[in-house]
């Protein structure tokens, strides 16, 4: 009986899981073009050892390029030659971009700063020609967006794994939707990730640190709540629903 290592453990079920939500969800065909948003944390790092590695498989054939956008006025540290070599590493260009906003403009600073990072990466998108966009978003991420929606939004949704944005001709991918957080932390202490310094003066503990924790008492009190969870996004039954 083969016995696999505790790195290699960790690296098949990634690839597991990976594997099958870019199938499952019909997240890449052959001849996309893919912009990846490098940000330099361990999610962003994962994904593009993920579609690196994958797009020396010859199906389906696609291309794969990063960009890293810095916000001017938050200070910031970017390794950015660690993340060339890193991208490079997986014969994928990176693309540095800068972008900034005016705080006096609205009170939800993180949302200024996340819609004028998102922004960029679409123009990147169009310069580059790219029809899809992936983020590193990843299981327990769009968990907790569910329960974020539901306790605050009073509304059932949270982020598709694949979004078709026929306004910009764009569609966002996320090809690490059924991969789990714990095992993407692993694996940046097994990779050794430089992390990237961001004093950002406008962060302050979000909800999404509550529903982190809310997530982990559910599993607490049932190890497969996680999956109970995903599976009631495709099991609503209206009829045992308010009209």
């Amino acid at each position: 009986m083969v016995q696999f290592t505790e790195e290699e453990k960790v690296i098949r079920r990634i690839d597991k899981r990976f594997s099958k939500g870019v199938v499952q969800y019909n997240l890449i065909e052959d001849g996309d073009k893919i912009l990846v948003g490098l940000s330099g944390g361990k999610d962003s790092l994962a994904l593009i050892e993920l579609l690196g590695r994958k797009m020396r498989i010859f199906k389906p054939k696609f291309s794969v390029v990063a960009v890293h956008v810095v916000m001017k006025n938050i200070p910031y540290q970017s390794d950015l030659e660690y993340l060339k070599t890193y991208a490079g590493s997986f014969d994928i260009p990176l693309f540095v971009y800068e972008t900034s906003f005016d705080p006096s403009t609205d009170t939800r600073k993180c949302f200024l700063c996340s819609w004028n990072r998102r922004k960029k990466l679409f123009d990147a998108a169009k310069e580059h020609q790219c029809n899809k966009i992936a983020l590193g978003h990843h299981m327990d991420d769009i968990l907790e967006t569910l329960l974020m929606n539901i306790t605050y939004q009073g509304a059932f949704s949270t982020m598709p794994p694949k979004l078709v944005m026929r306004k910009f001709e764009m569609t966002i991918i996320r090809p690490m939707c059924l991969v789990h957080e714990a095992d993407l932390i692993e694996l940046a202490r097994l990779r050794e990730y430089h992390k990237q310094v961001k004093n950002c003066p406008y962060e302050v503990e979000s909800s999404r640190s509550d529903m982190k924790n809310i997530l982990r008492q559910l599993e607490a009190m049932n190890p497969e709540a996680r999956y109970s969870l995903w599976g009631s996004m495709t099991n609503v039954q209206t009829e045992s629903l308010p009209e």
